[in-house]
């Protein structure tokens, strides 16, 4: 595991993305690659998104397959550091990892996953208490792979009080109701992904937030702040087979926000907010490239990183947050090496907004000397949430790509519309990648 630091105090400054046209000429490349490279090749990684960019639901992307052809050798060994960077959290990333080798005819190594709820392994703190879990698939399983030793479910909490999911009426007891089963007070609740049954998890975790994790008890006074809350994925809408996206789990955070403050009068707070765009699921991702670098041979840092997504709110906006953090980094060492490193210091052990609270309080990644990559380039492809021929680019910058007047972000981050504006847009990923290698002087084939 990489060294934990602080988060840096410098996620203010400014940041305006490439100026785009519908199309990407080919003298709009070859402007972006004029920059002296030394005379060894160029090092670089790629994060991919999946949902909407390699797959719709469980169909590859068809420029996906000869895609993914091509960022092999002969022997299926990746020309360049490969990383899946996704929202889901439904399973285990070795599950993951063996999907996508089916589904690409590569081979795909859990350590080149980064599901939503990967993060959490540097969430240590919590790791020894009684954590409540929601969300779907092998939630048990994920929660101990990622390092919490003592997990409620939403099911245990309904068969230890069964009286409190009452909303269907067929699930209501029928006979006399057995005393409550004993279970240990809950000191924190987890946000894997969205439910089945979202009245159910709805009603239980507001239980469980309303009596400081005893739902069993009345509620005889407001407990607030509340037990601590993490999330992870705050997609509002994501792209599978159907024609228009669907309901993500950001969309279950509205609602479970909503029901809070229309109860309570106060706002639900998260104590981490994890899975694109936060700068923690980023840093993350950094780790994994730099292992899969090594793995390759590289002896050289790598220099730049592409983010392939589909989604400008959640894969653009945070490919270019985590930008600006590697911009504020390098600029913070230069000021160190300048001499003013006792007041870098400072700022290091601070506690900063990365534009989202509550993103995180530890960051993943290295050391202060750790040589992190110039930046984060953002590529948008047209197979997914966002489609070119329905929502042509706002020429104000100040609007979003998205919608021009509707934010589909979390609540809690602070909106900078220029962040939705991707570094390119491209057709698909095949055309994304031999972007990337035409930029960066390798040839693809």
């Amino acid at each position: 595991m990489a060294e934990i630091f602080p988060r840096l105090n410098m996620f203010r400054i400014g940041w305006r993305g490439v100026k785009l046209s519908r199309k990407v000429t080919n003298a709009a490349v070859s402007a972006q690659t004029r920059r002296r490279y030394s005379t060894e090749c160029s090092l670089f990684g790629l994060l991919f998104d999946i949902d909407g960019v390699l797959v719709r639901g469980r169909t590859p992307i068809p420029a996906a397959k000869q895609c993914f052809r091509n960022l092999v050798d002969g022997d299926g060994k990746y020309r360049v550091p490969v990383v899946f960077v996704t929202n889901a959290g439904n399973s285990l990333r070795e599950t993951k990892a063996e999907q996508l080798s089916h589904l690409l005819e590569v081979e795909v190594s859990p350590d080149q996953v980064v599901l939503s709820h990967s993060p959490l392994r540097v969430f240590t703190q919590f790791h020894d208490l009684c954590v409540l879990v929601s969300g779907q698939g092998p939630i048990v399983e994920v929660a101990h792979n990622v390092g919490f030793k003592n997990v409620v479910t939403i099911d245990m909490l309904r068969e230890a009080n069964p009286l409190l999911d009452v909303v269907d009426h067929n699930r209501r007891p029928k006979d006399m109701v057995r005393p409550s089963m004993d279970l240990p007070p809950i000191d924190a609740v987890i946000l894997f992904g969205e439910p089945i049954r979202w009245e159910t998890n709805l009603q239980l975790i507001t239980d469980v937030l309303f009596t400081n994790g005893r739902p069993g008890n009345p509620v005889t006074s407001l407990h607030y702040p509340h037990i601590p809350v993490l999330a992870c994925n705050m997609d509002l809408l994501w792209m599978a087979e159907a024609k228009n996206p669907r309901f993500g789990h950001g969309m279950f955070l509205v609602c479970l926000e909503s029901i809070y403050k229309k109860i309570t009068g106060c706002e639900l707070k998260y104590e981490a907010l994890i899975g694109k765009p936060s700068v923690v699921t980023y840093n993350y991702a950094e780790l994994l490239i730099r292992k899969q670098a090594e793995k390759l041979g590289w002896t050289r840092p790598v220099e730049r990183l592409y983010a392939i997504g589909d989604n400008p709110m959640a894969d653009i906006y945070g490919a270019n947050l985590y930008n600006r953090y590697l911009k504020a980094m390098h600029r913070t060492r230069a000021q160190a090496q300048g001499g003013s490193s006792s007041q870098v210091t400072g700022d290091l052990q601070s506690e900063a907004s990365d534009d989202a609270k509550g993103s995180g309080r530890v960051m993943v990644g290295g050391s202060f000397d750790h040589c992190l990559p110039e930046g984060c380039s953002s590529i948008l492809v047209c197979t997914g949430v966002y489609n070119r021929d329905h929502q042509d680019l706002p020429s104000d910058p100040e609007q979003t790509v998205t919608e021009q007047r509707i934010f589909h972000g979390h609540r809690d981050f602070r909106f900078d519309p220029s962040l939705t504006q991707p570094s390119f847009i491209v057709h698909d990923v095949r055309d994304g990648v031999e972007l990337v290698f035409q930029q960066e002087g390798w040839s693809l084939h």
